[in-house]
């Protein structure tokens, strides 16, 4: 068995070659112990080894299990979260709502932000990371907080990022300068046709009883003025085709200098409002 077998399992499965590629690479790179270096000055793995790896693809192209969730971890800015199947793996769609917010607490001087729905921790943690606010990662799931606990811990940001377990904002009792949300947006109906690797991410996380999937835009934008400071900030990232009745939410209840954000696909993806 050669490396250039174990990635035509991959592709074999549908994998498109690119990322059966890049796949191959992370789980030597993982459970080998190889660096980039030691793989493309050609370093010959034991048998053992390109077994484990063999057998991890298998894995992959048998479940279509993400390759972040056979690995445990994944990266996010740079930085290396630890993943597991209570938490939703993080999208690269998801970097331009971090970055809008660092940017939104940078120039406005921020003190304060809460994240809802935290999951692995990805939105608080980098908020505390790249600004001089300090941020709540707030779940209803036990499981997931303590996956974010440990990334916290892992990236020295625990004198900055706290945890809350709580349903919305049940157990809230602070206000903050910035509310952000990745929340749960596809609808129910969906879920049959949903992408296969998108299955093993927590139901909590995708899907709405609505069918529309603006079920938690209307729940967290009606309550987060009760917990925002005055001229805080509301930042929702968003799915396909969602923008405008977000839009209609937001002015509704009273949000005003609302922005829309596209992705590299030109989607609407991350929305921004003013209370």
């Amino acid at each position: 068995m050669s490396i250039v077998e174990i990635v035509k399992i991959l592709t074999s499965a549908g994998i498109e070659q690119n990322e059966a590629n890049a796949e191959v690479k992370m789980l030597i790179e993982h459970f080998c112990g190889y660096s980039a270096v030691d793989i493309i000055m050609g370093k010959l793995l034991d048998e053992s080894k390109l077994n484990l790896v063999k057998e991890k693809a298998q894995l992959r192209a048998r479940t279509r299990m993400p390759i972040q969730q056979i690995l445990g971890f994944t990266y996010f800015m740079n930085d290396k979260f630890k993943v597991s199947k209570d938490t939703l793996i993080p999208r690269d769609e998801t970097e331009i709502l971090a970055r809008k917010a660092i940017d939104i607490i940078n120039k406005n001087n921020l003190k304060s932000a809460l994240d809802i729905g935290t999951g692995t921790g990805i939105l608080a943690c980098t908020i505390a990371k790249y600004t001089l606010g300090k941020s709540t990662a707030l779940d209803v799931s036990e499981n997931a907080l303590k996956i974010a606990e440990e990334n916290i811990k892992n990236l020295g940001l625990s004198e900055k990022v706290k945890t809350l377990q709580s349903n919305l904002f049940e157990n809230v009792s602070e206000k903050y300068d910035l509310i952000i949300s990745n929340p749960p947006y596809i609808p129910l109906s969906e879920k049959a046709t949903i992408q296969k690797e998108v299955t093993f991410d927590p139901d909590l996380a995708l899907y709405t009883s609505d069918e529309k999937g603006l079920e938690f835009y209307k729940k967290i934008t009606k309550e987060a003025k009760n917990h925002l400071n005055k001229n805080g900030y509301l930042l929702f990232e968003m799915g396909l085709g969602q923008s405008e009745d977000i839009k209609k939410i937001l002015e509704n209840n009273g949000y005003k200098n609302i922005q829309i954000e596209k992705d590299l696909a030109e989607i609407d993806r991350v929305i921004v409002a003013q209370i």
